[in-house]
């Protein structure tokens, strides 16, 4: 390419990328002496002048962000019709090209890239910045195997009290978050769904979803649930399997903000590497499969023999449920029941050592059986449905969270399966409160109540309910409906007079009226062609609103036609009429 300089500073050097809003030049910065990267906006977006100074307030906004691992952002300017940023140049590849070279990291160096990028998002959250395109493709890779985040071109400055978008959906549909696929509300809580779908990928080589089209794939992430990355990779560890899970949630308030998900990714790495390190050693609370004990059979006490005493009367042997033996082995099997019994529920009973139950309510289950059983405590799970909680998330657990208990105590924790699906009574037909009751008997709530009037239904009866009878509901949905306020009331008003005008005129006069043009009627006429000779009801009459207005139109050309045949017919029998004479001419005659 031919060098040119932007601002007598820049000078461009090669171009090494592009995207869908602008080319990235390889350039030397004349001033400071260094290589730097110049992001050039597109041809067909130089005469937006509402994208424009978008672009220069996000790249101004971008700019106050300074953090190891995001790309810097060092000038922003412009030079004729060139619109530029100028940013920090890095060498190397993009995470994805590195997944297409590897197929998939390592456990550990997923974890190690997730967390940089979580750190990364967590500085530019605390400072209002949502990046909204988190990819492979925007993930440079450096030396080290460090990770900087780039191209926050298109993130937009956010406030506390506003973080809608309107107009057109900004993102990657590979990694679009729900509510970014809706085109709705946009929080730093869609970025964290994106790196979920990086960390996706990065672990199995695949991606979540799939699809022929950019709509279909949209569709999938708001309605379709992922396959699990331990079903496509078996040995990817369940707790790493619960951070992908917990940050892909469709509800984005279920999900984990940047800064909790990197707490979440550092205890995984301690754990993990915990576990690596001491492998080869015995963890004497570690959960074991231990064979079944038996209690030793205790060699028979010999006994003096002693000659058999016989009852003469009833010849019956000694009971064995009074025999010494029976009775010590009942008392031994009873306080072996309740030594296992109380170590069942408190745990070691008989040691010192305490330790603080931690709270896992709200976590995903498998990270929850992680972070009890890594404060050795036994771990028991119970399922029921909640419409509130989200399916494999705990609701509660017993003991409560801060609670100080012994060793191996075990600790049940309820786990959501998600709401209850059932289907939609048929309400139409009933009153408004057997409607609310039989809705709120099968677990719905009762949402907004309009009404509307009805030809069919009387006044207070449901005519419609939204979800429709029939579908699939979850316990708990909420479901509008609609009251029927019975016929709708005709009002009497006169009849406007239109006789005598246009047959369009009377038309637009009488259902601006609120009623209606019933049959139109032609008829022979010295009126005007068009116009209305006559109407019924007739003009000034009382009729209800809605009702039927016939009207008689006149015809053009029979009148004429008429008029010319009797003149003719006047001529004929005035030539076949006999001549009378007149009085002189008689008297001559005789």
């Amino acid at each position: 390419m031919n060098q040119r300089v932007l601002d007598n500073r820049y000078e461009l050097q090669e171009l090494i990328g592009g995207g869908g809003m602008a080319d990235v030049y390889r350039a030397k910065d004349l001033l400071l002496d260094r290589l730097v990267a110049v992001k050039i906006l597109h041809e067909q977006f130089k005469r937006d002048t509402e994208f424009i100074r978008k672009f220069h307030k996000e790249a101004q906004a971008a700019a106050k962000l300074t953090h190891p691992n995001i790309v810097n952002i060092f000038d922003v300017g412009v030079m004729g019709d060139d619109h530029y940023i100028v940013m920090e140049y890095v060498p190397g590849s993009t995470l994805k090209d590195r997944i297409k070279q590897e197929g998939h990291l390592s456990v550990a160096d997923a974890l190690h890239v997730a967390k940089d990028i979580a750190s990364a998002l967590s500085h530019a959250h605390a400072n209002n910045l949502v990046h909204c395109d988190i990819k492979p493709h925007n993930i440079l890779m450096m030396p080290d195997g460090s990770a900087k985040v780039a191209d926050f071109g298109i993130a937009r400055a956010v406030t506390e009290s506003t973080m809608t978008y309107t107009g057109n959906v900004v993102g990657s549909v590979h990694y679009f978050s729900p509510e970014q696929a809706k085109g709705t509300m946009i929080t730093p809580r869609s970025d964290v769904y994106a790196l979920g779908v990086v960390m996706y990928e990065m672990l199995t080589g695949q991606l979540p979803f799939t699809g022929e089209t950019p709509v279909s794939i949209a569709m999938k992430h708001l309605q379709e649930q992922p396959r699990s990355v331990r079903q496509l990779e078996p040995s990817i560890p369940p707790v790493v399997e619960a951070i992908v899970s917990r940050a892909m949630q469709k509800d984005a308030n279920m999900r984990p903000s940047s800064s909790e998900l990197v707490q979440d990714i550092s205890q995984a790495q301690q754990m993990l590497s915990g576990f690596s390190a001491g492998a080869a050693a015995v963890d004497p609370y570690a959960t074991q499969v231990l064979p079944r004990v038996q209690e030793p059979v205790r060699p028979a006490r010999q006994e003096r023999y002693r000659e058999p005493v016989y009852d003469e009367d009833d010849g019956e042997e000694k009971s064995i449920f009074k025999s010494k033996k029976f009775i010590a082995g009942l008392v031994m099997v009873l306080l072996m029941g309740f030594f296992v019994g109380a170590f069942m529920s408190f745990g070691k009973f008989w040691s010192t050592a305490e330790v603080e139950v931690p709270d896992v309510t709200g976590k995903q289950m498998t990270l929850a059986k992680q972070i009890l059983e890594d404060k050795h405590l036994r771990v028991k799970v119970d399922e029921e449905f909640s419409a509130d909680v989200p399916a494999g998330m705990v609701i509660s657990q017993n003991p409560e969270a801060g609670a100080k208990v012994k060793e191996e105590r075990l600790v049940t924790i309820k786990v959501s399966k998600g709401g209850e699906n059932i289907e939609m009574p048929d309400v139409r037909g009933l009153k408004k409160a057997d409607a609310v009751a039989k809705i709120e008997k099968m677990g719905l709530k009762v949402g907004r109540v309009s009404e509307r009037t009805s030809d069919e239904e009387e006044a207070g009866v449901v005519i419609a309910s939204d979800p429709r009878a029939g579908t699939r509901v979850t316990k708990g949905e909420t479901v509008d409906l609609v009251i029927s306020k019975g016929k709708k009331e005709k009002k009497s008003s006169g009849v406007p007079d239109v006789t005598g005008l246009p047959l369009e005129s009377a038309q637009k006069a009488l259902t601006s009226a609120g009623f209606k043009v019933g049959s139109v009627e032609r008829k022979a006429s010295k009126q005007a062609a068009g116009t209305v000779i006559s109407q019924s009801p007739g003009g000034g009459a009382e009729a209800l609103e809605g009702e039927s207005i016939h009207l008689v139109v006149a015809e053009a050309g029979k009148v004429e036609e008429e008029d010319k045949g009797s003149k003719n017919k006047k001529k004929d029998s005035a030539k076949q009429e006999p001549a009378v004479p007149k009085p002189n001419e008689a008297a001559k005659s005789h």
